[in-house]
């Protein structure tokens, strides 16, 4: 008896509760959409919306909500929507100066991915990599935003500080503290770097990036050069235009720079146009920091020259993107194309591999170590054993190689700041971090073993 009451009760409970849903929901209706408009359920929801919502509503804020949802939808993380700031943003990335770390990003699967940092930038000094993925800006997750909200945290004021935490395969998660600087519009730099060998790094394809090369390459003939090393590592790419341009002093007349296949199928080929070709031996270093634009050349200087490319396989970005600018200045940046190599290949998430693989030293990789830490006697993390590692490849072999800083270590220690002529303590605080870091990138210099390969396969053709 008790039982079938406890029963009763519990189905009278159940139907009162669905009398509260229902009564909260109201009557349902249903709208007839007209199936000859696609944009009938859009316009029936802004209508339902505007009219109806609960509370005000701004329309600027509905319409570019629906706006952004509709690019999102296409799954593509090259296509975007952007605001007037996001766009101003952008256009800044391929004009001129800006003030940020450097360092270009793509989102990847709903997560921010590192494509290269910019050579020079605070990104680049600070050791932040391609495939690094950001999961926190200043302590704010950005698991699932596009790349324009994640520009628009991590850019600021030169001399503003941002903190990253990104995760790197193999490695793990790292914490990042850089201070934000101007990002300079050059980017072509040249040198000599052996009496007759000549050496242009290319860093970005941005709208000056074509006048630069020529100019740089007007000064490596006036010291007779007979030789080039054209390095495009952790370069990102940039302006298609550019790319075809740069590559067209490479190339003779006629052969080809790349195919744009179109979603019919449909491939425009754009060809060699220049009656001048540079005639000197070339190598082309290249790394999984060169996408875009980067790879458009490396691919039509390897397959419609001959020249070989020295280093690792590139990033494989292998689609076209234009932006397209409202009146008020917000834009959309959309894919319109894929690129084709001149024999075919579509390199899109794969890349182009070097005619000769070459790897940078061990040392090369090595973790950030943040100089507002202090890592002392007693501590075990990846920060402590990233200084064994670069310490030992100065040259102190007697470093342990354990991630804890152990009495050896401070011994060590001690002894690297008193040959630096830096406050022997035995910590590895502000001063003594920067020190080592700056120490690793000038034997890194020294001991390029990609550029070292690079002057190795150009002189065998010289």
């Amino acid at each position: 008896m008790k039982y079938s009451k406890l029963v009763i009760a519990v189905i009278i409970t159940a139907i009162i509760s669905s009398g509260i849903t229902f009564n909260l929901v109201q009557q349902r209706d249903t709208i007839v959409l007209n199936e000859e408009d696609p944009f009938s359920k859009l316009k029936s929801t802004y209508s339902i919306l505007e009219k109806n919502y609960y509370k005000e509503i701004d329309q600027e804020t509905l319409v570019e909500g629906a706006i952004k949802g509709m690019v999102d939808s296409l799954d593509d993380p090259y296509s975007v929507y952007m605001d007037v700031e996001e766009a101003k943003s952008f256009n800044e990335n391929v004009s001129s100066s800006f003030e940020g770390i450097g360092a270009e990003i793509q989102e990847n699967n709903g997560q921010i991915i590192v494509v290269s940092p910019i050579k020079g930038s605070p990104a680049e000094e600070v050791g932040l990599k391609p495939k690094d993925v950001i999961l926190k800006v200043d302590d704010q997750s950005i698991d699932g935003y596009s790349v324009t909200e994640a520009v628009m945290l991590i850019r600021g004021e030169k001399g503003s500080k941002v903190n990253l935490v990104i995760n790197r395969a193999g490695v793990g998660e790292l914490d990042f503290s850089i201070v934000r600087d101007t990002i300079p519009i050059e980017t072509v730099y040249s040198e000599v770097i052996e009496k007759n060998i000549g050496k242009i790094q290319i860093t970005k394809f941005s709208e000056t990036t074509g006048e630069e090369l020529t100019n740089a390459l007007n000064e490596l003939r006036k010291k007779e050069v007979s030789g080039l090393v054209i390095d495009l590592r952790q370069n990102p790419g940039g302006l298609l235009k550019q790319a075809i341009a740069m590559s067209d002093l490479f190339l003779e007349k006629g052969k080809n720079i790349l195919q744009v296949e179109n979603n019919l199928g449909e491939k425009e080929v754009y060809d060699d146009e220049n009656d001048l070709v540079l005639d000197l031996p070339i190598t082309v270093l290249i790394d999984e920091g060169t996408a875009s634009a980067g790879e458009i050349m490396a691919a039509a200087l390897n397959q419609s020259a001959g020249i070989p490319l020295v280093g690792e396989t590139t990033f494989g970005k292998g689609t076209v993107q234009t932006a397209k600018f409202f009146d008020d200045q917000s834009s959309v940046k959309y894919t319109t194309a894929k690129w084709l190599t001149p024999d075919g290949s579509w390199i899109h998430e794969k890349g182009i591999e070097p005619t000769v693989k070459v790897e940078l030293p061990e040392y090369a990789n090595l973790p950030f170590i943040n100089p507002d830490n202090v890592l002392k006697q007693g501590d075990t993390n990846t920060e402590v054993d990233s200084a064994q590692k670069m310490l030992s490849a100065l040259g102190y072999s007697d470093i342990p190689l354990n991630g804890t800083f152990d009495e050896t270590t401070e011994e060590v220690v001690k002894q690297f700041q008193k040959d630096e002529e830096l406050q022997v303590d035995g910590q590895i605080t502000k001063q003594t971090t920067i020190t080592l870091i700056q120490r690793i990138q000038e034997k890194l210099k020294e001991n390029d073993t990609q550029l070292k390969k690079a002057i190795e396969v150009l002189k065998e053709k010289m």
